[in-house]
């Protein structure tokens, strides 16, 4: 085949893709065309609702109400000590509630440290004491004889040697020397009964360091105990709050506290406890404010109650003082940048609310609301002033007045 030949056919092959592409661009534009023309149009749909939307709502009543601070708090003993021993001894017997655990009341015998030199030193302190008596006695007896000699010499003594003649130093000295006997006896004494240690008050043993046998020294720690008439929880809450709290006073009680634990106790299970005192300083860590509430029968040994235990965080709620002339609601109820709706004619009405105090279920207002407004509590999907609501007609009162 000649050169021309095979050109021509090269050619004709181009130009036949050329028309093939061509068609195929032109289709597929009448194409889109076409669906673009006989696609269906959406018709615009008006701004304004046209059927008011079903929401619940919350009637609103102004009232005097305590708002909840609701802190955490650590337990710890009011009265805590380590018991030590006033003398030194082997130890011969302890109590059956001296050792970790144990309950005991103020007075009774923990250990009994062995009294035998404590008692021996007892009876030789008050022979002493029978010793100087009769030296008194004595002494007592020379001065009567010497006093009737003065009386037969007369007048060729000197009055100023009466008290040399009538051996009044030698007197004195003897009564010094059985006061001196007597301390020494009292002593002796009080340190036979330091050999029984007793509990100072009304105590659980924490820990125990001795056995039977033991040789214990002055000032040996022999036991914890804390005291099970009362404890502490001391719990952190911010500064603002403060002013919210009422402090125990001669006069008046601090402000109650219900205590709660529900993963230990239980849901509904709570402690009862006083708000007592502001400690004068910061928390080191959270830099909050550190205040002491007392519970009373911490181990429950009078009531059907859980027990408190050194070191358990518990949930302290603390019931504030009284806030007069305000609405409470519900913290889910306030919207973005303090306002809340109302269902107010049939419409919604977006108010502007002023917040005296939240705590973290309830927001306190005294301005913005009247009593009688229903507060909706249907979250929406389109907010405007004015859009068409319903109410569902189960609307029921915000919390109760206190």
């Amino acid at each position: 085949m000649s050169k021309n030949q095979s050109g021509r056919k090269i050619l004709r092959r181009i130009v036949i893709s050329i028309v093939v592409c061509l068609v195929v661009i032109g289709v597929t534009t009448y194409l889109v065309v076409w669906i673009q023309n006989t696609e269906p149009t959406a018709e615009k749909s008006g701004a304004t609702r046209k059927s008011a939307a079903l929401v619940d709502t919350i009637v609103v009543e102004y009232g005097t109400y305590r708002p909840e601070i609701q802190v955490l708090g650590t337990v710890e003993p009011a009265k805590e000590i380590t018991l030590s021993p006033q003398v030194s001894g082997q130890v011969l017997e302890l109590s059956p509630e001296f050792m970790p655990g144990g309950i005991v009341n103020e007075g009774d015998l923990l250990l009994r440290i062995d009294p035998a030199d404590f008692e021996n030193t007892v009876n030789m302190r008050r022979s002493e004491l029978h010793q100087t008596d009769a030296e008194l006695q004595l002494e007592l007896g020379q001065q009567n004889v010497a006093e009737q000699e003065f009386e037969l010499l007369g007048q060729t003594i000197n009055n100023s040697n009466r008290a040399l003649i009538l051996r009044e130093p030698q007197i004195a000295s003897a009564r010094a020397t059985i006061e001196a006997a007597k301390a020494a006896v009292a002593n002796a004494e009080l340190d036979l009964g330091r050999t029984a240690i007793r509990a100072p008050f009304n105590a659980q043993i924490l820990s125990r360091n001795v056995n039977v046998g033991s040789q214990v020294a002055v000032g040996e720690e022999l036991a914890q105990l804390t005291g099970i008439e009362e404890y502490w929880v001391v719990a952190t809450v911010s500064m603002r709050e403060l002013q919210w709290i009422r402090f125990a006073t001669r006069k008046n009680v601090g402000s109650p506290v219900r205590l709660r634990k529900p993963g230990v106790w239980g849901t509904g299970v709570e402690r009862e406890g006083r708000v007592e005192r502001l400690i004068g300083n910061l928390d080191d860590g959270t830099r909050l404010a550190r205040l002491i509430i007392t519970v009373e029968d911490p181990l429950g040994r009078n009531s059907d109650v859980p027990p408190l235990l050194i070191g358990m965080i518990v949930e302290a709620n603390i019931s504030g003082r009284e806030l007069a002339d305000v609405v409470r609601v519900n913290q889910d109820y306030v919207r973005k940048g303090d306002t809340v709706w109302v269902l107010k004619d049939g419409k919604l009405d977006i108010r502007d609310i002023n917040i005296v105090h939240g705590d973290k279920k309830y927001a306190y207002i005294n301005q913005g609301i009247e009593s009688g407004d229903r507060i909706v509590a249907t979250n929406l999907a389109t907010v405007a002033r004015g859009i068409p609501l319903q109410d569902n007609g189960d609307g029921s009162e915000e919390g109760a007045k206190e």
